[in-house]
């Protein structure tokens, strides 16, 4: 079966996905933004990554920055109708000029929105400006105060109304965040979330799109499990781990043959933590795994901030059917404001297959605008879909570290 030639399912049913998706908003916290990797197999159309932080706006297009600040004004003045300051505390690593482009684009875009924006951090107060691919980005002095015994930002002296989190928090709640309107929440950062926390959240909602779509809701979304406690410098942990693989694999296989799909299969082994691509590896079989060197190895175990790894999430590798012109693997990158899917860009690597992970320095994007022509509304609808279903598990995601609390 190929979802492409499917459109007309999600077409006939829109007035009940666009109800069914109303409902399901008002019963979670939807978050003010996030992004997803998406992989298009034809067969299957997955969410294979998300982030609660995202670090790409500047690769969104500018066609699309005029939505995208009417969702953020929406959404803050939804949740706070005196709003009118918002400052955006941003990862440590400014100097990174595409970093600090992104950055850019979200003041300008909250700014468009009609808020006063600032930027910076305590821990970059120092810094006056740093460079961003188009130009200059000026960090504002931002420093720590006490107010009736707790610690809070001050920017300039006074406080914002809303601090907007860029910072993926690996390492750790930031001093200053505590009693502050702040958005995402910090309990959404990566010293608290797992990856599979969200796909757990995510299978719900794709089981229950997928009753009305009439469909499979294996082919929404991708098989995996997590493998728990796995110091991986011991041979007796790396064994385990292996036969875990294998057992999966066979699953897989299983249910390609079953289904007619003519592929081997692939595993992605991931930090159920980490982000930006860090601790990923890709495997056919578990004596793969066995047969690492120490400096793959390494390279599997390490995560942003140095932080210890040993929970791993086990997912389905899904290759994707989409290529450019000069035949390098796409996938789409969605942007998403107040649950919508507002923006699309296309992470593309001709270094790479495939079914290989492109989240690699050899990748460059283009815009929905530039490449978006070449797969055509019937892959549009299906990723705008997935996307959403993504946003509504974030959103429940957070409902249930409420609950923990």
């Amino acid at each position: 079966m190929n979802l492409h030639d499917l459109t007309s399912v999600v077409e006939d049913n829109r007035q009940l996905i666009t109800d069914w998706m109303s409902q399901k908003r008002k019963e979670v916290s939807i978050p003010i933004y996030g992004s997803v990797d998406i992989r298009d197999a034809g067969w299957k159309i997955a969410v294979v990554d998300a982030n609660h932080f995202p670090a790409g706006f500047n690769n969104v297009a500018s066609e699309d920055e005029k939505h995208l600040a009417a969702l953020l004004k929406n959404h803050i003045s939804r949740r706070d109708k005196n709003c009118k300051w918002v400052h955006l505390y941003p990862e440590a690593h400014t100097r990174n000029a595409a970093y600090a482009e992104n950055l850019r684009t979200l003041q300008r875009l909250i700014t468009m929105a009609g808020f006063r924006c600032t930027i910076g951090s305590p821990e970059l107060g120092g810094h006056g400006s740093v460079v961003g691919l188009s130009g200059p980005l000026k960090l504002d002095h931002v420093e720590l105060k006490d107010f009736d015994g707790e610690q809070q930002i001050v920017v300039d002296g006074e406080r914002p109304d809303l601090i907007l989190l860029n910072n993926d928090l690996t390492e750790g709640i930031v001093p200053g965040l505590g009693t502050s309107r702040v958005s995402p929440p910090p309990q959404m950062g990566w010293h608290v979330r797992k990856k599979s926390n969200h796909f757990e959240a995510l299978n719900g909602y794709v089981e229950e799109i997928s009753e009305i779509l009439g469909i499979d809701p294996w082919y929404l979304m991708t098989d995996w499990f997590v493998s728990k406690d796995k110091c991986l410098d011991k041979e007796a942990c790396r064994i385990e781990l292996a036969a875990e693989v294998d057992d999966f694999i066979k699953k897989i296989d299983d249910r390609y043959r079953n289904l007619g799909i003519d592929r081997e299969p692939v595993v992605f082994i991931k930090n159920d933590s980490g982000t930006y691509g860090l601790g990923i590896l890709s495997v056919k079989s578990g004596s793969e795994l066995l047969a690492l060197s120490n400096r793959k190895m390494k390279k599997l175990m390490y995560s942003k901030g140095g932080v210890d790894v040993e929970n791993f999430l086990i997912q389905e590798g899904v290759p994707t059917c989409l290529y450019t012109e000069s035949n390098g693997p796409v996938e789409p990158v969605v942007y998403l404001v107040d649950g919508q899917a507002a923006s699309w860009f296309y992470r593309i690597n001709e270094k790479k297959s495939d079914i290989e992970n492109l989240n690699s320095p050899s990748a460059i994007f283009q815009s929905y605008s530039n490449v978006g022509h070449l797969y055509g509304k019937n892959a549009h609808g299906w990723h705008a879909l997935v996307a959403e279903l993504s946003m509504l598990a974030m959103g429940k995601e957070f409902s249930e570290y409420e609950k923990i609390e």
